[in-house]
């Protein structure tokens, strides 16, 4: 298994069907804060939900239209991010993320999403990156704003959660604008 640092006490690593016990012990630590927001987390109720999940993301993976990461911070695992939908072919992708309390504050979410954007745009070469959230989700389109995506717009009453329509708020990026916003980045370090 690889393992990408994000601190120096927190990485990245994938989220797998074996560690289906580890995700449930952690979506229940979650659940109060990402269930109004994140679907697998109302799909994972108990451990085989947890496993059903971990296995779809397995079943896109192995299909590459998809793929879950973990966030483990001091050896726990306190949130993640994903690809919900990846599309080689046609060259976008969409990037979400979730946390626990105990992962919040850090950086952990955006150092995350800047690596699914370098791998996504930069070495798979994909051409546009989306995020998709809730607009009274401020902590997801915060995350979406300060990787420098750009707010697209809203589609109204976009989907059903829980028994109401729910607004969807898209961002995107496409290669080039990350391209310049890394080289911006590097030069200002350097």
């Amino acid at each position: 298994m690889f393992a990408i640092p994000l601190t120096d006490d927190a990485e990245l690593r994938p989220l797998e069907v074996w560690q289906a016990e580890e995700f449930f012990a952690h979506i229940e630590r979650a659940r109060e804060q990402v269930n109004r927001w994140i679907g697998f987390a109302a799909a994972s109720p108990d451990l085989p939900g947890a496993r059903a999940t971990l296995q779809r993301y397995a079943d896109k993976q192995a299909a590459d239209t998809g793929r879950i990461f973990g966030i483990w911070h001091q050896d726990t695992l306190v949130g993640g991010c994903m690809y919900p939908h990846f599309d080689a072919e046609r060259g976008t992708c969409e990037i979400g993320v979730w946390t626990e309390p105990a992962g919040q504050g850090r950086g952990l979410i955006t150092a995350a999403v800047r690596l699914l954007l370098d791998h996504a745009l930069i070495e798979r070469g994909l051409v546009r990156a989306e995020w998709h959230c809730d607009p009274r989700n401020e902590r997801s389109w915060t995350v979406a704003k300060r990787v420098g995506m750009t707010a697209e717009g809203i589609l109204r009453s976009s989907f059903p959660y829980n028994g109401e329509r729910q607004d969807m708020q898209i961002w995107g990026i496409l290669r080039d604008e990350w391209l310049e916003l890394r080289e911006t980045q590097a030069q200002t370090q350097a």
